[in-house]
């Protein structure tokens, strides 16, 4: 690491600290009802004022707030109000543009600085700066570093500095720039201005570093407003290499936007490498979507021409690397698709967030697939220029990639997940009822902790054969029993690991070992043809030293079928039989059974139970363990740890009723019918 770089737990403010005093004839708060009706809009969202008032009264804040969740407005609506020129900072020239084209549309004068605009017209624009002619000035980050932009600022009037996008000015957040990392040294110079952070994307420990690093005092106000998006359906997929990204993609375009020639909105896919950007867009238009492809490698103009035509909705579908999206006023986005995950839950929620902006119903659907990891590997550990990064700051980032792995595959509701990470328990939904975890769209396993743990271990073990010297691909022909002269040549089809899983099918093999990637257990040396490493994690974890917590693949993958009782096929979503009012009050019961029981042990949800096996126990209703032998997703690993209270919740809410007929079985329920 650098020197200097900020670590969790030190202190790297600077030795000037900005002191936030705003005199007292200034922190009186004007009227901002009037001055939002001066602005064109009715009424404030949820958060708003409270922001604003806090703004004005205290002269700090620090507002996380999502995507479309209004951030612009707080600090607008008060530099309108405040005299002089509030500063903006924003590293997107895209939003910049736009958001002063909507604030010269409402009547306020406001401008930007930016590399993209002409010498003489930037001349033109700094001499009506300092002239004070302008309410809102946009500038890029690096800006602030000049001497001579400097000067201008200590010749003008600055009541109020908002730092856009302030998570950039964290090392250990997922999009560090370091040109941020001025901002702290100009802030005390600028005398009694108020400072205003904002952020979409931003965890507590980012929050701190945040406060420290622009020299604000901890005791900053920190607002976190607006996370839940209860109209968005999240979904996670897992595909086979890039093979069925297309099948995926057209599903939920007809689901959330309807056809090309009768779209009901439109949607952002982003790609992960410029060539799929093009080899997408191309696609879709084949299909006969109106798309365009938007990446850095188009050129300026190009890229304002697809950025101008989705906002003019001249353009329905935009394919896009993760750049496209920022500042984009667009409402009607029914759908947002990642062809492959981003770097963090950061990053994701940033760009899935721009769906559904106008509060109707939208969908987010991230796609994943065993080729990811290997590529996210290679990609942070060499810079743009192809120089090496440093190893702490890729094992960072890795992290931050493979906490977003752990929520794709994760058992409890995708949105109380994401609230959690953030930080934001107040707005947890106790399940969204929406994402596909909710819907009950995803599969379970199938399987019991001992015979989860069994699993784990075996692939483990094939991974520290072949770790360091081959890929992933070796590991999974070794476990098969797989000719491969790599194996030969190294002895390892001797060995008694050879063969060890044949049963399995080779997708099944690859999605789970791509699981144990996720869980930290498996991890690659970056190479051309990256190598599977076995960490000290997995190798805990292969000696039973730690627990097997994963959630592995639908047994639906087997590679032969019947080596294992029926009873463990998935039921399928049309086997399910509704609950009746009785059986909902059982579920829910359930649900909060599950949840005290993952809280006191300290493991996820999913592990305890699935949805599909409670829902499967409030239709069924069993009195003892024979008839809990019958439950789907409950194995005599489960049922030894979990048989007695799953059956005392069940007495609990059964018993108390009057007639003494509701523990019986719901008229037409066929008990076979559970022996899956």
């Amino acid at each position: 690491m650098r020197p200097g770089a900020f670590e969790p737990g030190a202190d790297p403010r600077p030795s000037v600290r900005y002191s936030g005093v705003v005199p007292a004839s200034a922190t009186a708060s004007p009227d901002p009802d009037a001055a939002l009706a001066r602005l064109g809009y009715e009424s404030f969202r949820p958060g708003q004022r409270e922001a604003i008032e806090t703004l004005f009264e205290v002269g700090r804040l620090l507002l996380v707030a999502p995507t479309g969740g209004g951030k612009s407005l707080v600090y607008q609506l008060p530099a309108t109000l405040l005299p002089g020129t509030t500063l903006v900072v924003s590293p997107l020239i895209a939003l910049m543009n736009d958001q002063v084209r909507a604030l010269e549309e409402r009547g306020v004068a406001a401008t930007y600085l930016a590399s993209t605009v002409e010498a003489g017209e930037s001349s033109r624009r700094l001499a009506r700066i300092a002239a004070g002619e302008f309410k809102l000035v946009y500038v890029a980050p690096e800006r602030l570093a000049l001497p001579w932009f400097q000067d201008l600022l200590g010749k003008i009037e600055c009541p109020l500095v908002v730092v856009d996008e302030a998570h950039c000015i964290s090392e250990w957040g997922h999009d560090f720039r370091p040109e941020y990392m001025e901002i702290g040294s100009i802030l005390p110079k600028l005398g009694s201005a108020r400072v205003m952070a904002c952020t979409a994307t931003a965890t507590p420990l980012v929050r701190d570093e945040i406060l420290a690093r622009l020299a604000l005092p901890p005791d900053t106000p920190q607002l976190l407003r607006g996370f839940a998006r209860p109209n968005l359906h999240l979904r996670a997929r897992e595909v086979v290499g890039r093979k069925n990204r297309p099948a995926e993609v057209d599903a939920l375009l007809a689901e959330a936007v309807g056809t090309p020639d009768a779209p009901r909105g439109s949607a952002i896919v982003y790609a992960p490498t410029r060539k799929e950007t093009e080899a997408e867009a191309e696609r879709l238009a084949a299909v006969g979507w109106r798309v365009d492809a938007y990446h850095a490698g188009r050129g300026r103009e190009l890229r304002e021409r697809v950025q101008d035509g989705f906002r003019d909705r001249d353009l329905d579908v935009v394919v896009a690397t993760n750049a496209f999206g920022m500042g984009i006023d667009r409402a009607d986005v029914r759908a947002v698709v990642h062809l492959a995950p981003p770097g963090s839950v950061e990053a994701y929620y940033q760009e899935v967030g721009r769906a559904g902006r106008d509060g109707e119903p939208a969908w987010g659907l991230l796609l994943v697939s065993s080729d990811d990891p290997p590529r996210r590997r290679r990609l942070l550990e060499m810079d743009g220029e192809g120089h090496a990064v440093a190893p702490e700051v890729v094992q960072h980032k890795w992290n931050l990639y493979l906490e977003l792995l752990q929520w794709a595959q994760g058992g409890s509701c995708r949105h109380d997940a994401i609230l959690r990470y953030f930080g934001d328990e107040a707005e947890t939904l106790d399940g969204c009822g929406r994402c596909d975890v909710c819907e009950g769209l995803v599969p379970d396993d199938g399987l019991d902790e001992d015979e989860r743990t069994l699993l784990v271990r075996k692939m483990l073990s094939a991974v520290a054969r072949i770790s360091g010297r081959f890929g992933m691909r070796a590991a999974i022909n070794l476990l098969r029993g797989v000719k491969d002269e790599r194996l030969e040549r190294s002895g390892l089809d001797q060995t008694p690991t050879f063969g060890i899983l044949s049963e399995r099918s080779d997708e099944w093999l690859m999605r789970a070992l791509f699981r144990c990637v996720t869980a930290g257990w498996v991890g690659f040396l970056g190479e051309d043809r990256p190598l599977a490493t076995l960490t000290e994690g997995g190798r805990a974890v292969m000696r039973g030293e730690r627990a097997a917590r994963v959630f592995l693949p639908p047994p639906t993958l087997r590679r032969s079928a019947g080596t294992r009782p029926a009873r463990e096929r998935e039921p399928a979503p049309e086997d399910l039989q509704p609950l009746d009012a009785t059986g909902e009050t059982l579920f829910e019961a359930l649900r909060a059974w599950r949840q005290a029981t993952a809280r006191t042990d300290g493991i996820p949800a999913y592990v305890v139970a699935h949805d599909r096996t409670l829902r499967e126990i409030a239709v069924a209703r069993p009195r003892s363990e024979a008839e809990l032998e019958l439950v789907w997703g409950l194995g005599p690993g489960k049922r030894e740890k979990y048989g007695a209270a799953l059956l005392a919740v069940v007495r609990d809410v059964l018993d108390p009723a009057p007639d003494g007929a509701i523990g019986t079985p719901p008229a037409g329920l066929d008990r076979g019918a559970l022996r899956r």
